[in-house]
């Protein structure tokens, strides 16, 4: 009995994490594109500062990962044999290269948000889930059940109907190659993110290290620095570093507002990111591509209130069909919840009475 109550409380407590990683990941994937946007629609110019941004904020996780050592060092009896990193060598390099591959994606959206309307990277992103569920079916033998697969299919219904709204939303004065060039490389974006939730989760499954939420903090920093290392370098080759007290003082919302779009878009896209990891690590890579995808009509809605983009039937209708596939997915995993708690209270009484 003991041993069941433990068990319900475990899976109670990740519950509880799945959710908070789930709003996490549902804020910074609708403030994210929204701050980027903001940075460029202003005059900012710079794809790299932009795409550096998307990692820069990551030494705020050393708050959460000093907090955990404390915690792990309290409940330890011999205190002077736990260490701060826990993290081995193999994870290490794994992580790195993660970080350089999420520093790329960061470039090939920056770019694309740089020169697309807020309501066509979103939607172009959202494709991210077909992508996901494929690479993760191949990768780490993703499991669908008719309520997964119906998700996937309404959210990327809704996505397609999205696309009915990108003729015409052109920017003032941008060439068509320049366009197109922006379309194209945020496909890329999203097909190379569709492929790096997948591989985060197989490296869960593959290390030898037990995960715990405490390690997967620290996947993260190792990330986010290599991530940003990547940027640093481009920026550095394309004189970035000089440009910003210049672009800083013709920003057109003020000087002082330059830098606080900047600090804002760290912090948002480190909340994106550290969402996007804790849902993974909760539950998979596929849920985390759910949740984006399910945020794309709501930055369409913020979109037209803040930037004054267009809202037609069709953004009405995406919106329906993604809380729908968002709803579908959650009954399902209920319902998989309800049926694994009551296989294993009939496992347990079965032991009891042997």
């Amino acid at each position: 009995m003991a041993e069941g109550n433990e068990a319900r409380k475990e899976i109670t407590m990740k519950r509880v994490v799945l959710m908070i990683n789930c709003i996490l990941l549902a804020t910074g994937a609708t403030a994210g594109p929204l701050v980027i946007r903001l940075y460029f629609i202003h005059g900012g110019t710079r794809v790299w500062i932009s795409s550096f941004l998307q990692a820069a904020g990551f030494p705020i996780i050393l708050i959460p990962l000093f907090i955990s050592y404390i915690i792990r060092r309290r409940s330890v009896v011999d205190s002077s044999k736990l260490k701060i990193i826990t993290m081995k060598l193999p994870l290490f390099v794994a992580s790195a290269i993660l970080g350089i591959l999420t520093g790329l994606d960061n470039y090939l959206y920056s770019y694309g948000a740089a020169r697309l309307p807020v309501s066509t990277s979103t939607l172009i992103v959202a494709s991210q889930l077909a992508f996901t569920a494929i690479f993760g079916f191949f990768m780490v033998k993703q499991k669908f059940t008719p309520y997964s697969v119906n998700a996937i299919v309404l959210l990327t219904l809704a996505a397609g109907i999205l696309a009915l709204n990108t003729k015409g939303d052109r920017p003032a004065g941008e060439s068509s190659k320049t366009y197109m060039m922006g379309f194209a490389l945020t496909i890329v974006a999203a097909i190379l993110y569709g492929f790096i939730l997948p591989l985060v989760e197989l490296v869960y499954k593959k290390t030898k290290q037990p995960i715990t939420y405490s390690l997967v903090l620290e996947i993260q920093v190792v990330m986010c620095f290599f991530a940003s290392l990547f940027c640093i370098i481009g920026m550095i080759v394309n004189n970035d570093f000089k440009a910003i007290s210049t672009e800083a003082r013709h920003f057109g919302l003020g000087e002082a507002t330059y830098y606080v779009v900047l600090l804002t878009s760290a912090m948002v896209w480190q909340i994106n990111f550290l969402g996007a990891i804790g849902v993974i690590f909760c539950a998979s890579s596929l849920l985390s591509g759910i949740v984006i995808a399910l945020m794309v009509p709501v930055t369409e809605v913020l979109a037209v209130i803040f930037y004054k983009e267009t809202f037609k039937a069709e953004k009405g209708v995406s919106v329906v069909l993604s809380i729908w596939g968002f709803v579908s997915y959650f009954y399902g995993e209920f319902k998989q919840a309800k049926e694994l708690e009551r296989n294993r209270a009939i496992a347990v009484e079965l032991n009891q009475e042997a």
